[in-house]
């Protein structure tokens, strides 16, 4: 039988393949180390994919430091290259404020918030180059259920301490 001509064609193409490696490895660290240590090794996957990701967004503005409207636009633009829906809600000199409508991950993410640190550290750490810190707080996100994601960068150092979904990024400048 020619699988191909099969109606539905069974199987994964790639993107959903590669979806679904990524979200049961999620779960498998989840349920073997918790979702605070399955966190952290996102986490680690996070600052590595920003320290690359910043460098290409730089090389492409012909700039050592991106400003912060050029920061929000690389934030959605590598999103988007990637599928998510974010946008801009708004920007300002104490925050940027990012919505989004479709998680990268496709509904492979619900319930697998470990996987939102992605996003967290990608975002930190490419503010925080930039422009010295960046708080990242994912107040709404797909994975735990809500209807999108909302994700504010704040750019100003406070004393408080950061809330359960935030975490701070400081820059290597001074």
């Amino acid at each position: 039988m020619e699988f191909d001509d099969a109606k539905p064609v069974p199987g994964l193409d790639k993107d959903s393949f590669m979806r679904s490696v990524i979200r049961e490895l999620a779960g498998i660290l989840e349920e073997t180390v918790g979702e605070q240590e399955a966190s952290a090794y996102v986490n680690h996957v996070g600052l590595l994919i920003g320290r690359a990701l910043n460098q290409e967004y730089r090389v492409a503005c012909n700039t050592e430091r991106l400003d912060p409207a050029q920061v929000a636009s690389a934030l959605v633009h590598l999103k988007k290259r990637i599928d998510g829906g974010f946008s801009i809600e708004c920007i300002d000199d104490e925050a940027i404020t990012l919505v989004n409508s479709a998680c990268p991950f496709g509904d492979k993410v619900i319930g697998r918030p470990s996987l939102c640190r992605m996003t967290a550290n990608v975002f930190g750490h490419i503010a925080a180059e930039n422009l010295g810190y960046a708080r990242v707080g994912i107040e709404e996100a797909i994975a735990r259920g809500d209807a999108r994601c909302r994700v504010v960068v704040k750019l100003k150092e406070t004393k408080n301490e950061p809330q359960r979904n935030e975490t701070d990024f400081f820059g290597a400048f001074v």
